[in-house]
């Protein structure tokens, strides 16, 4: 038996805003947890697009009528282009390969707990290279300024202390992108 695994992935933040993991793949399992995570995330109209793969349950009416309802915008990962979302396929990765991933799980509740503890790591203890070793859960929540100017403050001190470390000279602290892109679109003349 295989389980399904629904993820809801922040792009910017690489913050898990929601997810759902099932014994079959449904629209409706894929509606609940959209109108949940949009109402949780406080999403208002004209706010979101989102990004899914071309499975049946993200291109069922049942989820096109929802998103319609919530002005959520749809894309959709070009056919047969299983890495259309390099953000997502990342997130999976981690997770497949995160120490500790059994090669099966016992029940559905057990797998349930796996991913529940995944998640919370992943949010909350896992230092992005691209969020400039920063966690999801710091850049979705706000916080990546503090942190930074914290760093900052302590890599000056640093290199005041002691420069003769710091051979390519004072060290800096890496920037968070400005922006995220899924299939850019083209930019205007």
């Amino acid at each position: 038996q295989h389980f399904y695994l629904y993820v809801i992935l922040d792009v910017f933040s690489r913050f898990v805003v929601g997810w759902l993991l099932a014994e079959a793949e449904s629209a409706e399992l894929a509606e609940t947890l959209i109108a949940t995570t949009c109402r949780r995330e406080g999403i208002q109209p004209d706010q979101l697009g989102l990004h899914s793969d071309r499975g049946p349950a993200m291109q069922s009416k049942t989820i096109a009528q929802l998103l319609i309802d919530l002005e959520v915008a749809q894309t959709f990962a070009r056919p047969y282009t299983p890495n259309d979302n390099a953000y997502s396929e990342a997130q999976f990765k981690t997770f497949k390969y995160r120490p500790g991933f059994p090669d099966q799980f016992g029940s559905l509740a057990e797998a349930r707990a796996w991913v529940q503890a995944f998640m919370q790591w992943y949010n909350y203890q896992h230092y992005h290279s691209a969020l400039g070793l920063l966690t999801p859960a710091m850049v979705h929540y706000d916080q990546a300024q503090q942190v930074q100017t914290q760093r900052r403050q302590v890599l000056a001190a640093a290199y005041l202390a002691h420069p003769e470390r710091f051979v390519a000279g004072s060290p800096t602290v890496a920037e968070l992108p400005a922006s995220v892109w899924i299939n850019r679109p083209p930019e205007e003349a």
